[in-house]
């Protein structure tokens, strides 16, 4: 298999996921597509005409930038029939051909939850992305999210504070960051999990990405959590996808004077399960997990969260807060909190706002 022709093909004009699948049922393999004749490539009425003429080119300079970008160790390109592919996402209806991740192989193919929901969520959608992360990562699981702000972000950093890895999938290609400010949020995600896209080197944010991205997140994992929603957004699409590809789909309710309570609603009405403890999720799903009620010895896992410079972003909000409120809020002595601050101020993810308080970098 060389990997330089399944580059070309994908970047060929024309040629999404399903065209490449009928061009690899006829052909056997990309390679044996550029192998083929002019007349034959012409014949078999899967490419338009811009396509033809790239097939014919064959510049191998479009693909120059993944080449250099696979050179890195921490940076791999996965095809479909490549062993390490996720058999998971192999049973979804369009699995992407290519997947680059940035991270471990390894974590992709074992078993995953996805956990998402708004970008502008409640500090209670905040807290229950966190908590429900952190004890889905103790029993077992490892969180697949798409690194949004919100609540997928909580839902990363829930896995990470316990010290358990954790999937992002990206919207992008994985040399660039979206959003910008969770720089270092990927970074830690990359060196204990695994970043991953189905989307070139240099590819920019751009909004009919991420529903796409979205079907990855569903297809990798065995259920599907929606922590917050409203009633036209990502997340739903999310929601709909897991369900489409036989997922099981979750859905935590709230007051229904929450805006973000009505996707969820939604969801349970149409048969999603109502979730209020971790339990509610394993009895649904088809392997041996136990409940993380209790501290489990689970493999790469330590259920101390005090090491890492995370424990503060679960009391931390966009509005200003005092050390003295964090203190009374954490239970953490003013020394721990000082130099935690510090940490993530270096990184950029809070922001003095004035004398002793902060806030989370917007």
């Amino acid at each position: 298999m060389d990997l330089i022709y399944w580059l070309l093909l994908l970047k060929a004009p024309h040629v999404g996921v399903r065209t490449f699948y009928k061009a690899l049922k006829h052909f056997e393999t990309p390679e044996q597509v550029f192998l083929a004749s002019k007349s034959e490539r012409k014949e078999c009425g899967l490419f338009r005409q811009a396509a033809l003429d790239y097939l014919e080119n064959q510049d191998h300079s479009v693909v120059q930038a993944d080449l250099d970008w696979v050179k890195s160790d921490d940076c791999h390109i996965v095809t479909l029939i490549d062993e390490s592919y996720p058999k998971q996402l192999k049973t979804i209806s369009d699995p992407p051909p290519l997947l680059y991740i940035r991270g471990s192989v390894e974590c992709l193919s074992k078993t995953q939850f996805a956990i998402v929901g708004s970008r502008n969520p409640t500090p209670g959608g905040k807290q229950n992305a966190y908590q429900f992360s952190q004890e889905l990562s103790r029993a077992g699981m490892i969180i697949t999210s798409g690194m949004a702000s919100g609540i997928d972000a909580q839902a990363h950093i829930g896995a990470l504070e316990v010290d358990c890895p954790t999937i992002a999938v990206c919207g992008t290609g994985l040399d660039r960051i979206y959003p910008a400010k969770h720089k270092s949020l990927a970074h830690q995600i990359s060196l204990k999990g695994a970043l991953v896209s189905e989307f070139c080197i240099g590819t920019s944010p751009i909004a009919n990405n991420f529903p796409r991205r979205n079907r990855i997140i569903s297809g990798l994992s065995l259920g599907t959590l929606v922590v917050e929603a409203s009633i036209k957004s990502g997340t739903m699409i999310t929601a709909k996808l897991a369900a489409d590809q036989g997922r099981e789909v979750f859905a935590i309710p709230s007051s229904i004077h929450n805006p973000l309570s009505q996707g969820c609603h939604q969801l349970i009405k149409q048969g999603a399960k109502l979730v209020d403890t971790i339990n509610d999720i394993i009895e649904e799903l088809p392997i041996d997990l136990k409940s993380s009620t209790k501290p489990l010895n689970v493999s790469n896992c330590t259920n101390s969260v005090d090491k890492t410079p995370f424990v503060l972003l679960k009391y931390l909000s966009y509005e200003a807060m005092t050390i003295d409120k964090m203190v009374e809020k954490s239970g953490l002595s003013p020394q721990v909190i000082t130099q935690e601050l510090l940490l993530l101020e270096l990184e950029n993810r809070v922001e003095k706002a004035s004398g002793s308080a902060y806030a989370l970098t917007k």
